[in-house]
C-alpha cells in the first residue's frame, strides 16, 4: 500500500481510504456494479427533476420537493461516487487532504439536508390526507420554499459545526482512512487525542437530524393512517396508502443505514458492516429513489410518456 506523504508530524497532505482493501477479489465486481448503479441514479434523478418541471399536472408542493430529492441525490452520490471509482481501480487509493475536506462538508450537508427535506415530505403528504381542503392554503408556494430553505440552511449550518470541528483533531500523521468516504465518524477514530467531546456532539447532532425527523415523520404517519382507516371505500384506502408507500419505503431505507453509521459508537468494532451499510445509502438508495416514485406512482408514469411522447414527435418532425 502506498503512502501519503506529511509535510510534517500532525500536518497531512492527503489521505488514503483503505475501501474495499480486505476484499481484492470483490474490487472489479464492485466497480462494474457501482458504475452501472451510478449511471442509473444520474439518468433516474434527472428524469425526475425534468418532468417534475415539465409536466404541468406535477407543478404541485409533493412533486417541487420529490425534484429536490432528485437534485439532493443527484449531488450527494457525485460527491461520492467517482472517488469511489477512481479508488477501487488505483492501488495507491489516495485523495488530496483537499479533496477529502470538500467531499467531507459536501457529502455531510447533503445528507444532512436529505433528513429534513425526508420529514417535510412526511407533512406535505399529512395535509393532503389529512386536511385535503386546506391544502392549497396551507402548502402555498411560499411556504414550500420556506421548508426547502429550511432543510438547506440546517444542513449546511450542521455540518460548517460538524465538520470543522472534525477538522481540528491533530491526526498525528495517521492518514489510513478505513473506509471508502472521508466522514464524521471514520475522521474521528484518526484522531490521536480524547475524541468524547466529538463523539458526544455527533450523537446530539445524530438525535436532531435522524431522530427528530423520524419522530415528526412517524406523527405525520399516525394522524394519515388514522384517517385512512376512517374512509369506507376499501379503493379509496388502497389509493391514498399508495401515495404514501414510496415516501414510507424511501424514509426506511434512507435513514434505517444512515443511524446505523451515525447512532454508533466511533470505538464500534463493525467497520467492514459500516463500509457496506455506507455503500447502501450512498449508492444503492439514490438510484432507487427515483425508480420507486416512478414506479408505484400512475402521476409520474403517465408524466413521463406524455414527456417521452412530445420528445420522439420533436425528432421525427
Amino acid at each position: 500500500m502506498g503512502m501519503v506523504k506529511s509535510t510534517n508530524e500532525g500536518n497531512i497532505t492527503g489521505f488514503i481510504l483503505l475501501g474495499f482493501s480486505d476484499y481484492p477479489q470483490l474490487q472489479m465486481a464492485l466497480f462494474v456494479v457501482i458504475l452501472i448503479l451510478y449511471l442509473l441514479t444520474i439518468l433516474g434523478n434527472i428524469t425526475i427533476i425534468l418532468i417534475s418541471h415539465l409536466e404541468p399536472k406535477l407543478n404541485t408542493p409533493m412533486y417541487f420537493f420529490l425534484s429536490h430529492l432528485s437534485f439532493l441525490d443527484l449531488c450527494f452520490t457525485s460527491s461520492v461516487i467517482p472517488q469511489l471509482l477512481v479508488n477501487l481501480q488505483d492501488p495507491m487509493k489516495t485523495i488530496t487532504y483537499g479533496g477529502c475536506v470538500v467531499q467531507l462538508y459536501v457529502s455531510h450537508a447533503l445528507g444532512s439536508t436529505e433528513c429534513v427535506l425526508l420529514a417535510v415530505m412526511s407533512y406535505d403528504r399529512y395535509v393532503a390526507i389529512c386536511r385535503p381542503l386546506h391544502y392549497a392554503l396551507l402548502m402555498h408556494p411560499h411556504l414550500c420554499m420556506a421548508l426547502t430553505s429550511l432543510a438547506w440552511l440546517s444542513g449546511v449550518a450542521t455540518t460548517l459545526v460538524q465538520s470543522t470541528l472534525t477538522l481540528q483533531l491533530p491526526l498525528c500523521g495517521h492518514h489510513q482512512v478505513d473506509h471508502f468516504i472521508c466522514e464524521v465518524p471514520v475522521l474521528i477514530k484518526l484522531a490521536c487525542v480524547d475524541t468524547t467531546f466529538n463523539e458526544a456532539e455527533l450523537f446530539v447532532a445524530s438525535i436532531l437530524f435522524l431522530v427528530v425527523p423520524i419522530s415528526f415523520i412517524l406523527v405525520s404517519y399516525g394522524y394519515i393512517t388514522k384517517a385512512v382507516l376512517k374512509i369506507n371505500s376499501a379503493t379509496g384506502r388502497k389509493k391514498v396508502f399508495g401515495t404514501c408507500s414510496s415516501h414510507v419505503t424511501v424514509v426506511i431505507m434512507f435513514y434505517g443505514t444512515i443511524m446505523f453509521m451515525y447512532l454508533q459508537s466511533a470505538k464500534s468494532t463493525y467497520k467492514d458492516q459500516g463500509k457496506f451499510v455506507s455503500l447502501f445509502y450512498t449508492v444503492v438508495t439514490p438510484m432507487l429513489n427515483p425508480l420507486i416514485y416512478t414506479l408505484r406512482n400512475k402521476e409520474v408514469k403517465e408524466a413521463l410518456k406524455k414527456v417521452l411522447g412530445k420528445i420522439l414527435v420533436i425528432k421525427f418532425t
